[in-house]
């Protein structure tokens, strides 16, 4: 069954305003976000404990009238406590599947680098193939399916940082950062977060938002910004500054993401500037630099040193 065909604009203006009167000061971290669902990808937030990261979660589910779970990573998690489990059932004499919180359409797995290495892998497949394989059996999971992992800055107690094939599933990493004065000034004088969004009336259903999906994937890309988005991924893997350059799936993730910040600036057509805009968020965190001092850069730094390396066409 075909998507229903809807008038994009006024949703997502709708979206970004209901979504901006909860997360306060941070419409650019609203709509990466955004662009990033509508390009199919996944979500990392890192940041600081405090900031939003989980209520972002929460009201993105509510406003895309999504299937929502939560799923709180801790030291002691198993795979098993996200994909489920067989339990064996005595009425029938055999083996039933309890499936887990990983078979909702959002899925929310904040603070993910508290959890070992083993329990995050149970995300792996289900974040690049949209299954899970579980006791020799292959389940589907919800169409539209989409994880947002928050995660804690890696000096801080208790992490497990997430290696390099986990962090290359997520098409975008952001940071939300502490709120500016006024806007924390609001929040300390308003009403709370949380109940704000049980107020809230969804904006989207699931069938409204693989139409938009869709309207995406028909976002023209020239052959002039194959080229340069080409000339991007390759200064990465020549350049000696890098020890790991940008894999095809980066490519893919850059190209995806620029077609969705095109679409939310109320465009049919992929501009330079889109693919610049999105590089700090889609970039950094696919790369490892070969000297320390490069490593502590921030992502705004690194993308501004690859845009300064690579001339545009």
């Amino acid at each position: 069954m075909s998507a229903p065909t809807i008038d994009h604009q006024p949703v997502i203006d709708n979206l970004i305003r209901q979504a901006g009167t909860v997360i306060l000061g941070k419409q650019r971290q609203i709509r990466l976000t955004l662009a990033c669902l509508l390009a199919r990808g996944h979500l990392l937030i890192e940041d600081v404990p405090g900031v939003g990261k989980t209520i972002l979660a929460h009201l993105l589910a509510r406003l895309l009238g999504l299937q929502f779970q939560r799923i709180q990573f801790t030291s002691d998690m198993l795979p098993a406590d996200i994909v489920g489990v067989s339990v064996f059932d005595r009425a029938t004499g055999s083996f039933a599947f309890h499936p887990g919180p990983i078979f909702a359409q959002l899925i929310l797995a904040d603070e993910v680098n508290r959890a070992t290495p083993k329990a995050q892998s149970a995300l792996l497949e289900a974040m690049e193939e949209r299954q899970v394989t579980t006791e020799g059996a292959t389940r589907p999971l919800p169409s539209p399916f989409f994880v947002i992992a928050t995660q804690n800055p890696a000096h801080q107690i208790g992490t497990f940082p997430l290696p390099e094939s986990q962090l290359d599933r997520f098409l975008m990493r952001i940071e939300l950062g502490y709120p500016d004065r006024d806007a924390e000034r609001e929040l300390l004088r308003g009403t709370d977060r949380r109940a704000m969004i049980s107020g809230i009336e969804p904006c989207l259903n699931a069938e409204m938002l693989t139409a938009l999906q869709q309207s995406v994937d028909a976002i023209h890309v020239s052959d002039a910004l194959i080229d340069y988005t080409q000339a991007l991924v390759e200064h990465t893997r020549r350049s000696p500054d890098y020890q790991t350059g940008l894999s095809p799936r980066a490519a893919l993730a850059l190209l995806a993401a620029a077609r969705a910040w095109a679409l939310l600036e109320k465009r049919n057509h992929v501009l330079p500037e889109d693919i610049q805009t999105v590089l700090p968020a889609v970039a950094p965190h696919r790369l490892r630099f070969a000297e320390d001092r490069l490593q502590r850069l921030n992502t705004a730094q690194i993308a501004e040193r690859l845009i300064e390396a690579v001339p545009l066409p």
